[in-house]
């Protein structure tokens, strides 16, 4: 008998782990038709807010139909570029930066949340769509401004965002000093007259594209709106009134996009923070793009859209003045070339955290 009973037991302790499989793969099968719940965090820049309120539905019906049973919730923080890259760096929590200048994601990149090839990760340097910077005058262009040197005359008042916190600003300026250098043959000294002019007119320096845009069209403060070309072409159609001037020679503005990999894998939404950007660079999002006046990198959707995007000259901020830091420290940080340039300028200062 003593024989026939380790058999018994072996039979019982089987059937019983059998039975436990069974169950635990009836517990595995259901946790994978549960729900899956999650929230993504998209710190962008302010003027980026439209696109982004319209691109995240489309997103989410994008990734439901390839995962059924996820759930997201996208949430969007807007504001200055730079100002969004610092609150990142304090500790806001993004899953994704999508800027409107490398600078603030190298900011990211060199406090060690975002990866230091972030460049490499998405399509075409990591930029889905740029924009470019032109002016928006009041209808029938009353003061006659067709070029970067009538900004610098007398008797205009220019609105633009504070290129000391600001992309948007940064883009106006670096535009305004590419035009010069190209225009005198790289002649720094009449460039710098050129841009000073310009800053002596400035009535309104801006907390950030879209409150520039509340001064000038709103409150009917200025003659003139530096700003990105889609932005001029939201105020154009909301506010009417007004007309969009093309400068000969401008900037490009890129609109970087990085994965937070410090904060996304720590709350385990590293690829579907991936799949949220390369949506950017579907058909969907670059027409998407396009209805909001973003020049789209996909040649073939830029040209059939070519009546929206007049053909202009343009250059990239690092081919004519060299990588975004020695943009900033050459230009931008105290005492550079900006804060000499902007000396007596009278121009009402509005702060960053107004």
């Amino acid at each position: 008998m003593k024989k026939q009973l380790l058999p018994l037991t072996l039979t019982i302790a089987t059937l019983t782990l059998t039975a436990c499989g069974s169950n635990q793969d009836k517990e595995n099968t259901t946790a994978k038709t549960t729900d899956t719940k999650i929230e993504l965090l998209n710190v962008s820049y302010d003027v980026a807010r439209d696109f982004y309120k319209d691109y995240n539905p489309l997103f989410i019906e994008h990734y439901k139909s390839i995962n059924p049973n996820a759930s997201i919730d996208i949430k969007q923080s807007h504001g200055g570029s730079s100002k969004q890259a610092l609150s990142v760096k304090n500790g806001l929590e993004a899953d994704v930066v999508t800027m409107n200048q490398g600078s603030d994601v190298e900011l990211l990149a060199d406090s060690q949340l975002v990866d230091s090839k972030w460049r490499q990760n998405f399509p075409n340097n990591a930029i889905p769509f740029t924009s470019t910077i032109v002016f928006i005058v009041r209808d029938g262009n009353p003061k006659g401004i067709k070029d970067w040197p009538d900004l610098a005359t007398q008797g205009k008042e220019i609105v633009i965002a504070n290129p000391k916190t600001t992309g948007n600003g940064r883009y106006a300026f670096l535009g305004a000093y590419g035009y010069g250098l190209h225009t005198f043959n790289k002649d720094e000294v009449k460039t710098q007259e050129l841009v000073k002019g310009l800053l002596s007119n400035v009535k309104v320096f801006d907390n950030g594209g879209r409150a520039a845009t509340t001064t000038f069209a709103q409150r009917q403060i200025g003659d003139v709106l530096i700003t990105f070309e889609n932005e001029a072409n939201v105020i154009k159609e909301k506010f009417g009134n007004v007309q969009i001037i093309y400068p000969s020679y401008t900037v490009n503005a890129e609109n970087p996009v990085a994965v937070v990999n410090a904060i996304a894998e720590k709350k385990g939404t590293t690829e579907v923070a991936k799949e949220y950007l390369n949506y950017l660079y579907s058909d969907a999002g670059q027409e998407l793009a396009v209805k909001y006046f973003l020049r789209p990198s996909n040649p073939d959707i830029l040209a059939k859209y070519q009546d929206r995007f007049p053909t202009m000259q343009t250059f990239f901020p690092n081919d004519v003045f060299g990588d975004w830091k020695f943009i900033m420290d050459t230009y931008f940080k105290e005492g550079g070339i900006y804060d000499k340039l902007a000396v007596g300028a009278t121009g009402e200062v509005v702060k960053t955290n107004k």
